[in-house]
């Protein structure tokens, strides 16, 4: 459905860093920064990017916007999320775990990137 997803970022290197540990642990490569200064992750499935706002405004995240990620296993989550605190990120909402949901549960863990974007990763049990 998406081509790819791009958030504003008010240090792209900060940031980079950031996405770099998480989404390694989730088996993807480091970003590629362009001459713009954005930052591109590329995948079979789409691409994910980084970039400083064109407007020269800074980054402000959306209120009620949740990016997320696919993880394999709970434990590949909880490991996305450790790398995601020790490397600048914030937890938020509630620990990472099982959540019910009709038809089903989730293994979910959730934060907030350098730049206050909210992010997820996410594991379909059931």
């Amino acid at each position: 459905m998406f081509s790819h997803i791009m958030i504003g970022a008010n240090d792209v290197k900060a940031s980079k860093v950031f996405y770099d540990a998480i989404l390694g642990e989730l088996g993807h490569k480091p970003g590629i920064i362009d001459e713009k200064g954005r930052c591109f992750y590329f995948t079979d499935s789409g691409v994910f990017a980084l970039t400083p706002p064109i407007n020269g405004e800074p980054a402000s995240h959306g209120n009620g916007t949740t990016i997320g990620f696919s993880a394999v296993s709970g434990a590949q989550a909880d490991a996305w999320h450790a790398a995601g605190v020790a490397n600048g990120g914030e937890n938020c909402e509630s620990a990472p775990g099982v959540r019910e949901v009709r038809g089903g549960q989730l293994y979910l863990a959730y934060l907030r990137d350098p730049s206050g974007n909210k992010i997820c990763a996410l594991h379909r049990i059931s």
